[in-house]
């Protein structure tokens, strides 16, 4: 049996991995192990907390006793990280935030898992990380797997430090270690600060669109499912030591996604096509705002036989759907009681 840990599995990328890893490997004990701050919330799995190769554990990675005994008791193997604080606006207004969860909680992970595996063969730290360290791409390029780092946000520069303690820790205590940086995710559970929840919760209330600047910064939209099962073939086909891009090969101008999610929500609510593009708003642009990002994910492609397979207008449609279908979860998330539901169900446990 295998026995994996994955950090922030309450959140929104964190729960759509945990669902897959459940249930497509019985044979497996997966045990989620989540602070449940503000972004993580246990009612994204209510679909699989019964399950009898699940397990949630409530623990902060920056707690070493927390995680030691989790790693103990659990008798960890493999440990998939995606614990982090990862909002850029929030980054810029308390940068020690994320320099506690994302650097010093990666470092405690990493050192409890020195001290428990010393020097075992037979494990991994898999760190999910994001492309955002890359910095900034101008009208052309592409970021690959050597691109230097350049990270221009508090956030990008916390996983930045993440990415190279965990390199550090491999290379010096031989810990085996995979990492990979994702493009912008979306999909259902996100937490509404995000640029597409956020925007479907202000169509429907009729309140203004906030545009950064003039909307001209580029992303690469990736569905988050897809990036779920790049992480699972990375993790059963890639190789110690390696990073690995993850990308949905859609670039997008953030302007250009509005309009787009727009046209949809008209479709959705029934709307008069341009009733909801009639809210759109530019507002003074972010401090260090990148242009651009896009990534190269060729080497997943022609090593692992990965590529993403979610058409974006379909996956935006799906996105804007299960928003629409569960404005109870939204109240919930927005207000905080979503805690109330972790009390209530997992307290006793």
């Amino acid at each position: 049996m295998k026995n994996l840990l994955v950090t922030g599995g309450a959140g929104f990328i964190g729960s759509h991995l945990v669902r897959l890893l459940v249930h497509k490997y019985p044979q497996y004990r997966i045990i989620n192990f989540d602070a449940l701050t503000y972004a993580g919330n246990l009612e994204n799995l209510t679909d699989v907390d019964q399950a009898p190769n699940y397990v949630f554990v409530k623990g902060d990675i920056c707690d070493a006793e927390a995680v030691r005994l989790a790693l103990k008791q659990y008798e960890i193997d493999t440990i998939l990280n995606l614990a982090a604080e990862s909002h850029v606006d929030r980054s810029i207004l308390d940068p020690l935030a994320f320099v506690r969860t994302n650097v010093l909680g990666t470092a405690t992970l990493l050192n409890e898992a020195r001290s428990l595996w010393r020097d075992r063969t037979d494990v991994l730290f898999y760190h999910i990380s994001t492309d955002e360290v890359y910095g900034s791409l101008g009208a052309e390029g592409f970021f690959t797997e050597t691109t230097p780092y350049d990270p221009r946000s508090p956030y990008s520069a916390s996983k930045a430090s993440s990415d190279h303690m965990v390199r550090a820790y491999g290379h010096t205590y031989h810990i085996p270690f995979r990492i990979s940086n994702c493009s912008n995710n979306y999909g259902p559970c996100q937490f509404p600060e995000k640029l597409l929840p956020l925007m479907i919760q202000h169509v429907q209330a009729g309140k203004p669109l906030p545009v950064y600047g003039k909307g001209e910064n580029v992303r690469d939209w990736l569905w988050v499912v897809d990036h779920c099962t790049a992480i699972d073939v990375i993790l059963h086909k890639g190789k110690d030591g390696e990073t690995y891009n993850i990308g949905g090969n859609n670039e997008w101008k953030n302007i250009e996604v509005v309009y787009l999610l727009c046209e949809l929500m008209d479709e959705a609510l029934g709307q008069t096509p341009g009733t909801a593009a009639g809210l759109i708003t530019f507002v003074t642009d972010r401090p260090g705002h990148d242009l651009r990002y896009a990534i190269d994910a060729s080497k997943l492609k022609h090593e692992l036989d990965w590529e993403p397979s979610m058409d974006f207008r379909e996956g935006l449609r799906q996105t804007i759907r299960w928003y629409l279908d569960n404005p109870e979860w939204v109240v919930r998330v927005l207000s905080g009681e979503y805690q109330a539901f972790y009390e209530k169900q997992y307290a006793h446990r």
